[in-house]
């Protein structure tokens, strides 16, 4: 059996008897003026973060969803987009598209706005997904794609990179490994299911997002996530995994590298009025101004700027 087919044996598992103990499905999710979460929905809150980012959905955006779970990030992007098909969900696993299917249903009788017409559930995977190039604005998937074998984990960002718009955006919320996961623990195909063997360090995902041609990466949230301790997982030392939120842009990758934002500023501390570098980025005195960390090593190298640490939040306004 590949671990692909443990997978979905186990979504399927999970699917017809939710369990509360995998991923953050005991966490609160997005809460949004008018929007009712039904509990069987919340139940199947299988992710490890949000992808949902109100900033990022104005204009009703078209939104592919790559894993629906129990269809709670689906109908949260649905009061984004209040119109027939504006969110395609897909997911290999039937079991899940019924539980998702249902659970819409619910969601629908608890909130008056929405219309179970405004999601679309298809199966799918998420190396063929079932759009054509540049046809949506938003990808998103949450807690799926770390379960992926890196190889396999490129291609899936190759596929979202292939139907999002010119300037889409791919939206994700992926365990990631503070460092790397032991082979026999990557070998573990229940344990890289259940989101705990198959996280990436942070370089080596950010890596993987810009080799499938995205030239921004922002970093929307990082925090802890599982420990996996020494004894029970056979360990020299306990191994943090942390969940990391991000939203990675199809736009053109700078000659001199891709835009990656971590929440780091650069403060002009100098005696002139401003300071310009000539080539796009003017500081005020005392003033904070948020860059790139491509920027940020540029930036500091100059002795009256302070580059300030990576606060690993970041919402938009800055300069790369």
């Amino acid at each position: 059996m590949t671990y692909l087919e443990t997978v979905a044996d186990f979504y399927t598992e999970v699917a017809e008897t939710p369990s509360v103990g995998l991923c953050c499905v005991q966490s609160t999710p997005l809460q949004l003026p008018g929007l009712e979460i039904p509990a069987s929905m919340q139940e199947m809150n299988y992710g490890c973060g949000t992808t949902v980012h109100p900033a990022e959905l104005s204009g009703e955006p078209t939104v592919l969803y790559v894993g629906v779970g129990g269809g709670l990030e689906a109908l949260q992007f649905a009061y984004f987009s209040r119109r027939p098909g504006a969110v395609v969900a897909i997911d290999p696993v039937d079991s899940m598209r019924q539980a998702a299917a249902r659970n819409l249903s619910i969601a629908a009788e608890e909130n008056a706005w929405f219309d179970p017409s405004f999601v679309i559930i298809k199966a799918g995977d998420a190396f063929d997904l079932p759009v054509p190039d540049d046809s949506v604005d938003v990808v998103a998937q949450n807690c799926l794609f770390n379960i992926f074998e890196p190889e396999d984990l490129s291609k899936a960002l190759q596929e979202a990179y292939r139907v999002l718009k010119p300037g889409g955006r791919l939206v994700m919320s992926d365990p990631i490994a503070t460092r790397s996961i032991p082979l026999h623990l990557q070998q573990d195909e229940r344990l890289r299911a259940m989101c705990l063997s198959g996280a990436l360090t942070y370089e080596q995902y950010v890596q993987r997002i810009v080799r499938a041609g995205f030239g921004q990466v922002e970093v929307r949230a990082r925090r802890p996530y599982r420990l996996l301790d020494q004894k029970n997982y056979e360990l020299e030392e306990h191994l943090l995994l942390e969940s990391l939120d991000s939203v990675s842009f199809k736009v053109v990758i700078p000659e001199d590298g891709p835009c990656v934002f971590t929440g780091k500023t650069a403060v002009y501390a100098g005696a002139e009025d401003y300071f310009d570098d000539q080539v796009g980025h003017i500081l005020q005195p005392g003033v904070p101004l948020a860059v790139c960390d491509k920027t940020a090593g540029k930036l500091g190298k100059f002795e009256e700027i302070l580059v300030t640490d990576s606060t690993w939040h970041y919402d938009g306004g800055g300069c790369c």
